[in-house]
């Protein structure tokens, strides 16, 4: 039997089945006017097609909470249509296309650890670490001299995404990127 969760628990991360769907909270928000009822406005991101909507629910309404299964899995290799995954205890290997992954992929690399997400053993996303250390592939050199703080420039990392470096970053250096926001964090 499914866990039951009142609107008036909800906090984001949490993840509910509504409308025949999955979605996750990613912002709620309490509101008790001067006249009526209270209710809690909402923002949820749909888990397996990504649409954000916003909903209103009352504090006493129910939903069911949704049991998101997360696996550790290997990224092996992409053959051009789709992505392969092993599990590191069993070596069965899953295959998922562009669709299922989004960018998710945008920091990984071959041979490194993901959480395969699924739900009712239906696969529909891949959760990246969190931070990964990438080889600096192609940027501009940084003018001598140039010495302005917090000043950015584009990089292509060896995973293929661009993200802003700072100015000091020379090609063939590793970087730390925070792959929740895409951020340079440091050197490696």
């Amino acid at each position: 039997m499914a866990e039951v969760i009142s609107a008036g628990d909800f906090r984001n991360g949490v993840t509910i089945e509504f409308e025949g769907d999955i979605y996750t909270i990613i912002e709620f928000q309490h509101v008790k006017p001067g006249k009526g009822a209270a209710f809690v406005r909402c923002k949820l991101k749909n888990i397996k097609n990504g649409g954000i909507i916003e909903r209103t629910f009352r504090p006493s309404e129910k939903v069911d909470r949704a049991h998101i299964e997360r696996r550790d899995m290997e990224y092996l290799y992409n053959d051009g249509t789709l992505f392969y995954f092993m599990d590191q205890d069993t070596y069965e290997q899953i295959g998922l296309s562009q669709d299922q992954l989004g960018d998710a992929l945008k920091f990984v690399k071959e041979n490194e650890k993901v959480k395969i997400l699924s739900h009712n053993n239906v696969v529909f996303g891949v959760e990246p670490p969190l931070f990964v250390e990438l080889e600096v592939v192609h940027t501009e050199p940084g003018l001598k001299g140039d010495t302005a703080t917090n000043v950015m420039k584009p990089a292509e990392v060896e995973t293929g995404a661009s993200i802003a470096v700072p100015l000091f970053i020379n090609i063939g250096e590793k970087i730390k990127i925070d792959t929740r926001t895409g951020e340079y964090l440091g050197r490696a």
